[in-house]
């Protein structure tokens, strides 16, 4: 099947270059040309890539990742910034709202293809969990139609295993997403949080990759 990526930028010009190109590889490529459009059309094609511009009318980008994220369609989309604005506090504002990853324009569309690719790597096109329903809104998850609530901390770190399932998360990637660079905290505060959620969700589910981190399985 053909990947869907859905790219979203006020500039014509850009949008349609960037889909032309991207299109050629094989892709199916869905455009939007501000946040509001970009919801609605993720709804209905729910791509696998968002490409995201950050300065935007209507919704700006971290406003539209975050409405990506609570949505059931694309909360587990590989969402991708590509703006040009490269300021460190741009690209923690992205990563916060829940981005995957952050480009800076301009960018060679040899490079961009090559960072599509990649990033595409990462999808698992086999069949959802059926056993599993996650819910951003209750902070609560389904198993097998029994519902479990998780305190915020555990939830977080569930969400960011079940994103992307198949994916080794570091250590250090799960320091930095659940609790912050600028938080300190024990070294066994991750295992304590993962053998508490082993408990409520199932061992099978949750990983661990001695020595590196944790990876959610369908």
């Amino acid at each position: 099947m053909a990947y869907r990526i859905l790219l979203v930028d006020d500039e014509t010009d850009i949008l349609e270059f960037v889909r032309y190109n991207l299109s050629k590889e094989g892709y199916e490529v869905y455009t939007a040309t501000d946040g509001a459009e970009a919801v609605r059309t993720a709804a209905e094609c729910r791509p696998h890539l968002i490409l995201l511009d950050m300065m935007m009318p209507v919704m700006d980008g971290v406003q539209t990742c975050r409405a990506l994220r609570a949505l059931p369609a694309t909360s587990g989309a590989i969402i991708v910034f590509l703006s040009a604005l490269g300021e460190d506090e741009s690209q923690l504002s992205g990563f916060d709202a829940g981005a995957d990853d952050y480009i800076t324009k301009p960018i060679k569309m040899t490079l961009l293809k090559s960072r599509v690719n990649a990033l595409l790597r990462r999808v698992d096109d086999s069949a959802p969990e059926s056993g599993i329903e996650i819910s951003r809104e209750r902070h609560t998850v389904m198993i097998d139609g029994t519902e479990i609530a998780l305190p915020r901390k555990e939830f977080a770190l569930f969400d960011l295993l079940y994103s992307q399932p198949g994916r080794l998360f570091t250590r250090e990637e799960i320091y930095s997403h659940i609790w912050g660079s600028s938080v300190v905290v024990g070294d066994r505060t991750i295992d304590v949080h993962i053998r508490r959620l082993r408990c409520k969700i199932g061992d099978r589910h949750i990983v661990t990759v001695k020595g590196l981190g944790y990876k959610f399985q369908k």
